[in-house]
């Protein structure tokens, strides 16, 4: 019995999202997604769709574990930016997941069944989103998931941290000491 609770913990572990998150490697990622995503576009290359969805899947599932781009992210590129900007990490995850269901759909969509404006369109959507949390720290999924948590989708308890992201101060990854709800 006692071991399958060690088997169990390890997997908790492997299947984990870091919290907090440097918010500099999540801008690293991003801007490697915006190359990656224009290159698609530019060149039909549809099959790095692949890539960049296997990518989202992997973060989503384990962080930066089984991503390659998420390791160089975490342990080259950030480090070289500075000293780390922690922001909640359970926003960031839901922002990869909706990376996830995009790159995935459109994946199969431009290699399915050949579905290739649809895909481009996806495309236009990932640059956009990705652009603005590589290059102004916007990220969108973090905003959906604030609106989900305040229309009670999302338990606050999923993320004490962000339950008020609004209330923070301008450019702040971290709750501001007099937010209130």
């Amino acid at each position: 019995m006692a071991r399958g609770f060690a088997i169990l913990e390890v997997m908790s572990d492997f299947l984990s999202f870091p919290n907090p998150v440097n918010e500099k490697a999540a801008r690293v990622v991003a801007g490697v997604v915006v190359l990656l995503s224009v290159v698609t576009l530019a060149t039909s290359w549809y099959w790095l769709l692949a890539v960049i969805a296997y990518g989202f899947v992997a973060r989503v599932l384990t962080g930066p574990t089984l991503s390659p781009l998420g390791r160089f992210a975490m342990n080259v590129a950030a480090p070289r930016l500075g000293p780390p900007k922690p922001v909640p990490g359970p926003p960031k995850r839901f922002a990869q997941g909706m990376g996830a269901t995009m790159t995935l759909a459109g994946a199969i969509l431009a290699l399915g069944f050949g579905l290739h404006t649809i895909a481009d369109g996806l495309l236009v959507a990932m640059i956009l989103a990705a652009g603005l949390e590589a290059f102004f720290a916007v990220c969108l999924g973090c905003h959906i998931f604030a609106l989900l948590m305040r229309a009670g989708l999302i338990p606050e308890d999923v993320c004490a941290d962000c339950a008020n992201i609004w209330a923070r101060p301008a450019g702040s990854g971290t709750p501001s000491p007099t937010a209130s709800r």
